[in-house]
């Protein structure tokens, strides 16, 4: 399996990103370098592409089958692109406060320490839908970074598709994404007009 390796906060420099949507609660000390040239218009795109998939640690093959899928749906594909991403069980994972970083919850989907609808699922690209329940496995409840996550997670907000019962360690998908309640500052359509070229 392929692993990005590259720094966090020296990624989220490049790409213009705040450390915070990764989890990460630090700032970069180094002052950024002043770009010379303008960006073209491909370049543009580019970084927005590079954006998403850093954001959800998705690798090139992995996102274009999304985009791919993303087409196929009806409505516009940038929006059903970024739902796609969302509805990642690992991303569900963070944005109901069970990990405190995305790769920490890539980390915990990964060992088991997930249910959906009481069974154990261990791929973090699982797609959940509206109506599923994802928890901590009974017996992994105890477990000390499950408890530092919820506690450092207590002053993000938990978006509005999902709902968390802090005492069940559960939560539920109450519905799927729509564009306004995806809180990333990621332009999908200039991902879909780099792949329509």
């Amino acid at each position: 399996m392929a692993v990005d390796r590259t720094p966090v906060l020296k990624r989220c420099r490049q790409l213009g990103i705040d450390p915070i949507v990764m989890g990460i609660n630090k700032t970069s000390n180094r002052e950024p370098q002043r770009r010379r040239r303008q960006q073209s218009e491909y370049g543009i795109q580019l970084k927005e592409k590079q954006k998403a998939k850093f954001i959800y640690g998705v690798l090139e093959d992995q996102f274009h089958k999304y985009y791919d899928l993303a087409k196929k749906r009806p409505g516009i594909t940038g929006d059903n692109l970024m739902s796609i991403l969302e509805c990642r069980l690992d991303n569900v994972v963070f944005r109901l406060g069970f990990a405190r970083t995305r790769k920490e919850a890539r980390q915990t989907v990964r060992h088991g320490h997930i249910t959906v609808n009481g069974k154990r699922v261990d791929i973090p690209s699982y797609q959940v839908k509206a109506g599923d329940v994802v928890a901590v496995a009974p017996k992994f409840k105890d477990l000390l970074p499950i408890k530092e996550a919820l506690i450092s997670s207590e002053h993000m907000a938990v978006p509005g598709w999902l709902e968390v019962d802090i005492e069940k360690l559960s939560g539920n998908v109450l519905q799927v994404p729509s564009h306004d309640q995806i809180d990333l500052d990621i332009d999908a359509q200039l991902i879909v007009e780099l792949y329509s070229k």
